[in-house]
């Protein structure tokens, strides 16, 4: 009895390996491994090129300097589902999104899409895990909006549009104050304009500290954000530290005369 046990107890393990084997393909890289449904082949192929120039590019765009490096055991993981509907039922993923990431386990999620995939999704999802690499994974001091913005930076089309989505956006009167970026969560939003948005305005003022104030500067505040996450008041303290800003309504206010120029 005990023997017959074991061994359909070893039949079920095996049968589950094989079922996980044929549910994913996989292809590794140094930094990364790729799974793929069946039928993705060529697709992963240009989404492994991708990542692995990806992999510096961002750290080095923003001006991070790498102490932990995405090798053997540590390599992110990419997951390419069949479709969006393949995605959005194993991620369970608000309608309107293309791509995920746990940004700790350092693990995309994603599917082929009609939409600049590799120059969107890809770098906007690594932009996460790299962010919250150098800043802190469990940071309370990191808004959503920052993240958003840090990793929507990253996606070279959606950077170049945001000051005209945020001017249109005041003119329609759907302009989210700096109040209400801090309290918007778009993954529980299902108003998609609004959606576009929040984007928008995050992705708007981190251009506006890198490109006004200079990459060393931001630097500098991603340090003290690191440094002073301990601190209840540690976003407006680095924001003060590094930018002489008085707080997130002074951060607004210069940040808005710059967008109305």
């Amino acid at each position: 009895m005990k023997k017959s046990l074991i061994i359909a107890l070893w039949i079920i393990f095996f049968v589950s390996c094989l079922a996980f084997a044929d549910e994913w393909n996989t292809i590794k890289s140094i930094h990364f491994i790729v799974y793929f449904r069946d039928g993705l082949d060529d697709f992963a192929e240009q989404v492994v090129e991708k990542v692995e120039k990806l992999y510096d590019q961002i750290a080095e765009y923003l001006g991070f300097r790498r102490y932990n490096f995405w090798l053997w055991d540590k390599r992110a993981k990419v997951f390419i589902y069949r479709d969006a509907e393949d995605y959005h039922t194993q991620t369970a993923q608000p309608g309107w999104s293309t791509g995920c990431v746990l940004m700790r386990e350092k693990k995309i999620s994603t599917y082929p899409s009609k939409g600049n995939f590799l120059d969107s999704v890809l770098p906007h999802e690594m932009g996460h895990i790299v962010f919250r690499e150098f800043v802190g994974f469990d940071n309370p001091n990191i808004p959503l909006w920052l993240d958003e913005g840090v990793a929507g930076y990253q996606e070279p089309a959606r950077r170049f549009g945001t000051a005209r989505l945020v001017r249109k956006a005041i003119r329609d009167g759907k302009f989210l104050d700096i109040n209400e970026l801090a309290t918007f969560n778009p993954h529980s939003c299902l108003d998609s304009g609004l959606v576009d948005i929040f984007y928008a305005e995050a992705i708007s003022i981190v251009d506006y500290l890198i490109k006004n104030f200079g990459r060393d500067k931001f630097v500098r505040f991603c340090q003290e954000l690191r440094d002073t996450q301990s601190s209840a008041e540690g976003l407006e303290r680095s924001l003060s530290r590094v930018y002489n800003f008085r707080g997130l309504q002074e951060l607004s206010q210069s940040w808005l005369k710059h967008i109305n120029r």
